[in-house]
């Protein structure tokens, strides 16, 4: 099983601590660091963030959301092995063609680390604040997708979707890997068909075992409608260790899932540093 941290550039009050996050992540032996995105915070709104009770994300419109790909691109300077994801970045309410070039550069410059996330995206208030329209997200999201691999194709890109038109350019330098791990977040109304047809992983908005099994039903359904085989795509989810025993991992890994990302927050108070090590002690020993 690979386990990961989430977020490593929110509510950081310095680089050298948010650097300190990832360098201190890889020594622990941790696979993968990841990110949040928000570029604004509202100081109000009405959108329904989907993953909390009251609709309402954890996070003040003072909170420090540093940008995920530069978050990422200074933490890859300062460690060797470990892996970089955005968990997930808002992929239809940015220009596709500089995504695609920043996704490709910070593959490039972290030797082959990079994970991009993404997704549809709930903040309607930060839509408008782009100036990009909300509405049909889902199908711009598609287009996106399709139009950004043949960017990092390295070959002539001709594009003529609904929302992209391409044609004639190159773009280098391309991912080195390849494919550039695409891992799609979400699990409200067409995620799960995005990530049976677009997705090298997935990145399941879950926190414990029996919400994740439930998922998994609707993923293997969608990837039966694109002749996909489930074990192809990565499965990442949420994993809160003060909520569920170490045993239960074992679990999960029978049920399909690949990668258990553990959110910063719930490790307990105090210097995250610190608190990072004391899992190394409680947790990670526990699990071989």
């Amino acid at each position: 099983m690979k386990l990961a941290l989430v977020p490593v550039n929110v509510g950081v009050g310095s680089v050298e601590k948010m650097v300190e996050l990832g360098v201190t992540a890889e020594q622990i032996g941790l696979e993968s660091v990841w990110t949040f995105e928000h570029v604004i915070v509202p100081v109000d709104y009405q959108s329904k963030y989907p993953y909390s009770m009251d609709g309402k994300m954890g996070a003040t419109p003072e909170t420090n959301f540093v940008d995920p790909l530069i978050a990422l691109a200074a933490i890859a300077a300062s460690t060797k092995s470990i892996r970089l994801g955005t968990g997930v970045n808002i992929l239809p309410q940015v220009s596709p063609l500089y995504l695609a070039k920043q996704a490709a550069s910070l593959d490039f410059v972290s030797n082959g680390r990079f994970m991009l996330g993404v997704g549809i995206g709930w903040l309607a208030e930060e839509f408008a604040a782009l100036g990009v329209p909300f509405e049909r997200r889902g199908p711009r999201f598609n287009d996106y997708v399709e139009a950004m691999r043949k960017v990092w194709s390295g070959e002539v890109v001709e594009h003529q979707g609904e929302f992209v038109q391409w044609s004639g350019f190159k773009s280098h330098p391309t991912p080195l890997q390849d494919p550039l791990p695409l891992v799609i977040g979400g699990h409200k109304g067409r995620a799960f068909q995005r990530v049976a047809r677009y997705g090298n992983g997935w990145f399941a908005p879950s926190a414990t075992i029996d919400q994740i099994s439930a998922m998994m039903k609707d993923l293997d359904q969608a990837c039966a409608k694109e002749g996909r085989d489930r074990s192809t795509i990565e499965i990442s989810t949420m994993w809160i260790p003060a909520m569920e025993n170490v045993d239960v991992v074992k679990q999960y890994e029978d049920i399909g899932v690949h990668r258990l990302i553990m959110p910063l927050q719930f490790l307990g108070e105090g210097d995250p540093v610190v608190t990072m090590k004391k899992l190394a002690d409680d947790v990670l020993s526990k699990i071989a």
